[in-house]
């Protein structure tokens, strides 16, 4: 009779160790966060981190924590069609995000994660022109996506957090070479539930 409790305590115990293990926490302090928490974007190691809502007011201030921490904003701006040409990136699922340094990278998914590259700068420019709701995207914390696959024609400035969260469903999604039938209604899933907010 003690064994059995024991184990059945045992086996409780390890259960919820298990629970509170698979629960997010802020990557500052440690407590738990709500599934809709901000995130902070560490420039050092270009990296989305998970923060608590305590954590996330002492970065409010751009230049807080000598500016190694960017508190990523929530806003999402869908736009009109945006000739993405310029930029001279040949795939239609991409997101474009320009740095502190004035570069412009683009990142792309795939099975194996996001693929990266420079774009011209000036072309950035040259497109800023011609949308200029995308000079008002902040440098680092917030990108152009854009998805042309499938018929789709899809522009937005979106938080960067939204971007890592497009390449995971492309990462869990994708079968085979071609991506079997999964990815795209996943993709098209993802494009429907983004919705604008200030």
């Amino acid at each position: 009779m003690t064994t059995e409790g024991a184990l059945a305590r045992l086996i409780r115990s390890s259960a919820d160790r298990t629970a509170a293990a698979e629960r997010e926490v802020c990557d500052l302090c440690a407590a738990p966060v709500a599934d809709e928490h901000a995130h902070l974007y560490d420039t050092g190691q270009q990296e989305v981190r998970c923060v608590c809502g305590p954590c996330s007011v002492l970065f409010a201030d751009a230049a807080a924590g000598d500016g190694q921490y960017r508190l990523v904003p929530r806003r999402r701006v869908r736009l009109p069609k945006v000739d993405t040409a310029v930029l001279g990136v040949p795939v239609g699922l991409v997101f474009f995000v320009p740095r502190a340094d004035g570069t412009v990278t683009a990142e792309g998914p795939s099975p194996a994660g996001a693929m990266r590259w420079e774009v011209d700068a000036a072309a950035w420019q040259q497109l800023a022109e011609t949308c200029p709701q995308l000079a008002t995207v902040e440098p680092e914390v917030e990108a152009l996506l854009v998805n042309t696959v499938h018929g789709l024609d899809e522009h937005w400035i979106v938080p960067v957090d939204d971007c890592y969260r497009m390449i995971a469903v492309v990462r869990r999604e994708w079968r085979g070479m071609s991506g079997g039938g999964r990815i795209w209604p996943a993709l098209e899933q993802f494009f429907e539930d983004l919705t604008e907010r200030p």
